[in-house]
């Protein structure tokens, strides 16, 4: 009975973690480290990539970030780069994939207008409040 106790946890152990570890396994995207051929190109890619946030890093680029998903990422850009691709459609498709939060420009609509808001609007009552307490005076 221990035997099938100690069994059951170890598929159970490789069903939960097996898949998160084969990611880390995986060799990088063919582009991932790779710069394209055409320069031109590539500083297209590489401007890009510099306004895209890593997922998982938060705080890099994926232009910086050493994280398979970064290197993932920046295959996407540069292949589609290479294929042509305006690097504004590119950046709209990473935002409908992962959401508004991939792009270091963000951009306004019916879900992020409180972003904007809201810091302009308690500039304005805070401007008001020092208004009415010291601009009264003499």
């Amino acid at each position: 009975m221990k035997r099938f106790i100690l069994l059951l946890n170890m598929v159970f152990a490789l069903a939960l973690f097996g898949p998160a570890h084969a990611q880390d396994t995986m060799p990088p995207a063919p582009y991932a480290y790779r710069q394209l051929d055409d320069p031109a190109q590539e500083a297209k890619a590489q401007e890009l990539m510099e306004t895209l946030r890593c997922l998982k890093c938060q705080s890099q680029s994926i232009a910086d970030s050493d994280a398979p998903m970064a290197g993932d990422m920046r295959h996407q850009v540069r292949i589609r780069i290479a294929a042509g691709e305006d690097p504004e459609s590119i950046r709209a498709w990473l935002m409908e994939r992962y959401g508004d939060y991939v792009s270091y420009k963000p951009e306004v609509s019916a879900s992020t207008w409180p972003l904007f808001a809201v810091p302009l609007l308690l500039v304005l009552v805070a401007g008001a409040i020092l208004y009415r307490r010291f601009g009264r005076r003499g």
